[in-house]
């Protein structure tokens, strides 16, 4: 695992709002607990909202943002494609997909694209 995906298990994992340990995080992700020592000082200090310190655990202070995401016009289609068909199951899955759906089509730019509102009922 390079770094940058530990860093990124790191944080997907402490997004929990709880307190880590060191060694906890270690053995998540298979390194030492002076590697993840390192890897909080370097977080902290590029700004991401760890606290915390060696012999009391790690949290992460606020809710962490990702930028936006940019997708291709074919990787759109992928995704719309997939939540239409998950859309089509009656139960609590296929709600959760056609509201997904809503959400990302009335974020795009092109009218026309964005489901019935009373498709999501």
């Amino acid at each position: 695992m390079s770094r940058d995906q530990r860093i990124f298990e790191l944080i997907q994992r402490m997004r929990d709002g709880r307190l880590h340990t060191a060694a906890e995080l270690g053995a998540i992700v298979g390194v030492s607990t002076r590697t993840i020592w390192r890897d909080m000082a370097m977080m902290a200090a590029t700004g991401i909202p760890v606290e915390g310190e060696r012999g009391l655990g790690y949290i992460l202070r606020s809710p962490l943002v990702l930028p936006p995401l940019m997708l291709t016009a074919e990787e759109l289609e992928a995704l719309l494609e997939g939540l239409a068909r998950v859309s089509e199951d009656a139960g609590q899955l296929g709600k959760s997909a056609r509201a997904v759906r809503f959400k990302i089509t009335t974020l795009l730019p092109q009218a026309g694209l964005a489901p019935d509102p009373d498709d999501l009922a």
